[in-house]
């Protein structure tokens, strides 16, 4: 083959190259995906809160980091990853997962609704997930103590999930007063995901805070809060305890 014919076939192969580039959509990391906005970041956790309208796309992200996601009233979306077939979800509100991370994908709300949740991403190392009390990850179901709270108890603590890390645990604030929770020995996320607003008063150094559903606050070590369920018979909230 000629040299000029050689020159040709390569700038051809460069420019297709180029090409092919230019068309591949960008991946951003999730904090910077415009539907995932930063809440609470900390050394052990990014928390986001994530708001897709119906009909709608996230962007192209990465998910590098395990983390735990909260649906926040029911889903029905498409999760596009990258390199697989797109896949149909379904979830209830205040549904609890689990995730390894280390992905790329986008969520499609294609089913006309929209998409709502919180993403907390765990920036230390997690180990291998295990099931407690519900199926949050693909595996038997594993110890589940609930003997420390009787039925209709003010707070009842439901555990969900464990790693080496952290211990999910789904809490029901339920009206009666002024409730004061026993000492929490881990340093924590609360985060409020259904049902009436909640006050969390009394711990130290912390200033007192109303939630509503999707917003959180963390809990120091040795924390007792106060909770006050506000207008309604009971507030459902999810907590992230800490190990280390």
């Amino acid at each position: 083959m000629k040299p000029s014919v050689l020159s040709a076939v390569f700038a051809l192969a460069l420019l297709l190259t180029f090409s092919l580039r230019a068309q591949a959509p960008a991946v951003v990391p999730a904090s910077s995906e415009p539907h995932h906005h930063l809440v609470l970041e900390n050394p052990y956790i990014r928390a986001l809160r994530v708001g897709i309208p119906k009909s709608d796309a996230t962007l192209l992200h990465e998910h590098k980091a395990p983390y735990v996601f909260v649906s926040l009233g029911p889903a029905d979306f498409s999760n596009e990853v990258a390199g697989k077939p797109p896949a149909r979800v379904k979830m209830v509100d205040g549904q609890v997962g689990y995730s390894r991370g280390g992905f790329v994908h986008l969520v499609r709300t294609d089913a006309d609704e929209p998409f709502n949740n919180v993403t907390v991403e765990l920036l230390h190392a997690q180990g291998e997930p295990r099931n407690l009390c519900d199926k949050i990850v693909p595996s038997d179901l594993g110890a589940c103590d609930i003997s420390g709270d009787p039925p209709n108890a003010p707070v009842g603590t439901r555990p969900l999930m464990e790693t080496d890390e952290i211990r999910v645990d789904a809490i029901t604030v339920r009206r009666n007063g002024d409730v004061m929770d026993k000492p929490h020995p881990r340093p924590g996320l609360l985060m409020a995901v259904s049902g009436a607003p909640i006050k969390v008063a009394r711990i130290p150094a912390v200033k007192t805070q109303t939630l509503h559903v999707g917003e959180m606050m963390w809990l120091p070590l040795a924390a007792q809060p106060r909770l006050t369920v506000e207008d309604g018979p009971e507030t459902r909230l999810v907590l992230i305890s800490f190990k280390d």
